[in-house]
């Protein structure tokens, strides 16, 4: 047997397994690179590489963090990472995790967002994107199946998540509506129903079990993951004071009606919305960025948030591009545009994403009190069911806009359809990754636009 590629054999000797930090450090850099196609694919990925593969966390225990991250505003999959690592090695391991999650694509934004404001338009860019957006399809709804094929264990969860999808496609029920209705039926399931409301893996679902995993079904909770009322009181003032600090010093440069501050105010106010990935919280984001404070146009809004689809990293980092613009227009740094772009890039990163971790922290020790208890997990698993109808609605909804660009009036977009379906029989029926997938297709979108111009 080969020990190297598999961790838990010192499990024989009864030794406790671990991994190192240095090992998850370069984990999750990887992660940050990789991280393509979405909330779905990212979390995805995530299974595939720490539950399957890396075997650092059991299936029961990875859904778990899953469903606590999914009750979160804020995206599901930086903080899913940032759980992980806080579970592995503490708050520095959380911290690192939820960095290099979204270093490369903050790197990237202020690159790109550079080039478009300095040197105009970007064709190749469109060319990319033609060919990324019906691989993203094919994705979403793959993801959809591999999430829903471990949680839908029975008719009444199937039921569940049909119910979500119609709520939301056909009825336009908000996404939080959607989440406190799943947990409220969680609750009740729980309680009168529980053998339906089981949290998925383990005990019913045999033919899904991985091998034993360094943070298994029954592995005792660290000490550093156990609830501590003054440890939580410390960080909750630490993480207030990196918040109203920031502002404070933003306001002793330019007063409280100053740029940076009303930035500061406004990303945080997104941070807190994103209930449901950032397509729930875009309309909010283009209302306050575009028509309130003016900050960019329509057109650079619609452009940001192509930008933001080819390059890793949670959907939300849209918001990096419009930090960008903004400090680009209203020169937060003097008369260089440049540095004030990317200052405005990362006052807007960093106000969307410190609530994000700070929810992760307070609460993940609460959370892993909780991963036995069926009152607590029964209400999400009713979420995380919900979930499922919910990125098969996100699927639809790209669909529609991809294949009817001028409407159901309008000619179908065959050439769209057709990438499509590739890349469906690509994941479902060859396995293919999904970062392979997406080069294939952008170069393919290129090719095709290139030769169409």
């Amino acid at each position: 047997m080969n020990e190297q590629n598999s961790p838990i054999e010192c499990l024989a000797i009864n030794e406790r397994p671990t991994v190192s930090f240095g090992e998850a450090l370069r984990f999750w850099l990887k992660l940050g690179f990789i991280s393509f196609g979405g909330p779905a694919s990212q979390i995805a990925i995530m299974h595939q590489e720490l539950v399957e593969r890396r075997r650092w966390i059991s299936e029961r225990r990875y859904l778990h963090a899953l469903n606590y991250c999914m009750l979160l505003p804020g995206p599901e999959a930086l903080q899913l990472a940032t759980y992980i690592g806080w579970l592995l090695h503490g708050l520095r391991g959380g911290i690192a995790a939820g960095i290099l999650f979204i270093l490369p694509s903050l790197a990237i934004l202020i690159l790109l967002s550079w080039i478009y404001m300095a040197f105009g338009n970007l064709p190749a860019v469109a060319g990319v994107l033609y060919g990324i957006k019906p691989a993203v399809v094919a994705i979403v709804v793959f993801a959809a199946y591999r999430i829903g094929s471990r949680a839908l264990k029975n008719a009444v969860l199937w039921s569940l998540a049909v119910l979500a999808f119609l709520s939301i496609s056909v009825f336009a029920v908000p996404f939080p509506a959607i989440v406190l209705a799943a947990a409220f039926f969680g609750a009740l399931g729980g309680r009168f129903a529980p053998r339906f409301f089981q949290a998925a893996g383990g005990h019913g679902n045999p033919d899904k079990t991985f091998g034993a995993a360094i943070i298994d079904d029954h592995t005792s909770t660290p000490d550093h993951a156990k609830l501590s009322w003054p440890r939580l009181i410390s960080l909750a003032v630490v993480g207030l004071a990196l918040w109203g600090g920031a502002l404070a010093l933003f306001a002793q440069h330019q007063g409280w009606q100053g740029d940076a501050v009303q930035m500061g105010w406004f990303f945080t106010k997104t941070a807190l919305l994103t209930f449901g990935g950032a397509y729930s919280v875009l309309p909010y984001v283009y209302q306050g960025a575009v028509e309130h404070y003016q900050w960019l146009t329509a057109t650079q809004m619609m452009d940001g948030l192509a930008l933001g689809e080819t390059t890793p990293g949670p959907l939300i980092m849209v918001v990096t591009f419009v930090g960008f613009v903004a400090g680009w227009g209203k020169d937060l740094i003097g008369s260089a545009p440049l540095l004030g772009g990317a200052a405005g890039a990362v006052i807007a990163t960093y106000f969307t994403f410190l609530p994000s971790f700070l929810f992760v922290l307070l609460g993940g020790p609460l959370a892993e009190a909780t991963h036995g208890d069926l009152k607590f997990t029964a209400p999400l698993t009713g979420i995380t069911t919900a979930v499922v109808g919910v990125i098969l609605n996100l699927a639809v909804f790209f669909a529609y806009h991809l294949f009817w660009p001028k409407g159901l009036s309008g000619p179908v977009d065959w050439l769209s359809v057709g990438i499509t379906l590739v890349s469906a029989i690509a994941l479902f029926r060859f396995k293919m990754g999904v970062i392979p997938l997406i080069g294939f297709c952008a170069t393919a979108g290129l090719a095709y636009h290139i030769i169409a111009l």
